[in-house]
């Protein structure tokens, strides 16, 4: 979650640009039932701006999870990647749903190093995602 103030004009633009979901899993706020959080893409800690161009949203796991990283270690290569960036990486690029909707598998370095290190296949999450894809509402297309 952010340190800095977000005036809620430019909250308000990072909603409608995240389409109020989580730039990361793509829960919807209103099927989670919980506010999503500003993301910094770079984090503030290590320098990132408090702009529109470096704000997602993100739920309260994905965003916990990422805290301060930018990046992860690929579990394929064993290198250190950048990790998915939702304001500037087309999400159906680097991950797809898997046969079921229920888990979220990453295509790229980065996809695969941000489904592990935001631990996007939690199992509380895939356990709701089968609700989810039962009714209709998931998986939510990129």
């Amino acid at each position: 979650m952010s340190r800095s103030y977000i005036a809620r004009v430019l909250r308000e633009q990072v909603e409608g640009d995240a389409r109020r979901r989580c730039g990361y899993c793509l829960s919807s706020e209103a099927i989670v039932g919980m506010p999503m959080e500003i993301d910094h893409m770079i984090p503030e800690v290590l320098g990132g701006p408090t702009e529109r161009e470096n704000l997602w949203l993100a739920c309260p796991l994905c965003n916990a999870a990422k805290g301060r990283r930018i990046q992860a270690q690929d579990p394929v290569s064993r290198e250190m990647v950048r990790l998915f960036n939702p304001r500037y990486q087309v999400w159906s690029e680097h991950f797809r749903w898997s046969l079921d909707g229920t888990h979220v598998i990453g295509l790229s370095a980065s996809g695969r190093a941000t489904v592990v290190a935001l631990n996007l296949n939690r199992p509380s999450l895939v356990m709701a995602r089968r609700s989810w894809v039962a009714v209709g509402w998931h998986p939510p297309l990129a």
